[in-house]
């Protein structure tokens, strides 16, 4: 591929970009000769979702709303291909909105999961992909635990020493299959301590997951101790989105059906909320795309624009002692 010629047509990449940006879950399998024979079946999933991340530095104007500065160097040599739709497509709706999906989402969970004083010192994350939070932050604070699958794991892993970034003694991975494997077990065994508070962050997946697979998963996460706290996002359904949600769902949702993974769950911030409250969980708070970050940041001169296309929602187990929270 050449810097002005992506190696298919526009209509077919960008879409098929999009869908996989949108989803942690790496159901579908991106075969490549760029890792060891460990791990010959990793899902193109887990680089456009960096991709996104990385492109919004690259590609649009300050104010950013959300820096992850290895975003690129984890994308190894897979970085030209991705990043150029970005550069060269940059404006068009869909690659946008997959930037600032990606972007509010991310800074909306890690501000709250790096308030002062929070009490938390355990992070789960659940569809961890390329998540770049352990290496780019300073080390000491949290033990992070990094799910998902094996595959997925190991190039992580390659391309981390490739790149020459050490695996901090702090982030312990656990291969999970998110269809059959005990969540909070898998965790627990590899030493989460279920009696202590943990901050989880389940971004990019419930839309994947019939309803009961969403509730059942919050009912494992409701299991630990009282003071924990979740941050998930969703989609929403069609009567609640505006006209570019819409048009964005209505481009990618069926290309993501084509391409095995479709979207199975729409949730309301009400629907969400409910399933919160059954698995023990009091809602904190939600946002749309355009509340999750600072007003401030919405003032802007590149294609990023809020959508009203998913809803994030930030939840806690109650403690009891005390009455307080």
């Amino acid at each position: 591929m050449t810097a002005t010629e992506p190696k298919c047509s526009l209509s077919c990449r960008i879409f098929v970009f999009v869908i996989c940006s949108k989803s942690n879950r790496y159901r579908g399998d991106m075969t490549t000769g760029d890792f060891s024979a460990n791990a010959p079946h990793v899902s193109r999933t887990a680089f456009t979702a960096a991709a996104a991340r990385a492109a919004h530095l690259l590609v649009d104007a300050e104010p950013f709303i959300f820096s992850d500065t290895l975003a690129a160097t984890l994308l190894g040599g897979q970085a030209e291909e991705l990043l150029a739709y970005h550069r060269l497509h940059g404006t068009h709706p869909v690659l946008a909105g997959a930037r600032a999906e990606a972007a509010c989402r991310s800074r909306f969970t890690e501000e709250r999961l790096t308030r002062v004083n929070s009490g938390i010192d355990q992070y789960l994350i659940l569809g961890a992909g390329l998540d770049s939070f352990a290496y780019r932050t300073p080390p000491g604070r949290f033990r992070v635990f990094e799910v998902d699958r094996s595959a997925t794991q190991t190039v992580k892993r390659e391309l981390l020493d490739g790149a020459g970034i050490a695996v901090p003694p702090s982030v312990t991975f656990v291969p999970i299959d998110f269809e059959t494997d005990p969540l909070r077990e898998c965790v627990v065994q590899s030493g989460l301590d279920p009696f202590r508070p943990v901050f989880a962050s389940w971004l990019g997946v419930t839309m994947y997951l019939t309803r009961e697979a969403v509730a059942g998963t919050l009912a494992q996460l409701g299991g630990f101790a009282p003071g924990s706290e979740i941050v998930a996002d969703h989609l929403l359904p069609a009567q609640l989105r505006d006209a570019a949600g819409n048009g964005y769902a209505e481009a990618v949702g069926p290309v993501a059906a084509e391409q095995g993974e479709p979207w199975r769950t729409f949730l309301s911030p009400a629907d969400m909320a409910g399933l919160l409250r059954e698995a023990g969980f009091d809602v904190v708070g939600q946002a749309g795309q355009r509340e999750s970050v600072a007003p401030r940041l919405w003032h802007r001169t590149d294609a990023l624009r809020p959508a009203t296309l998913s809803a994030l929602t930030h939840a806690r187990i109650p403690c009891h002692s005390g009455g307080g929270s």
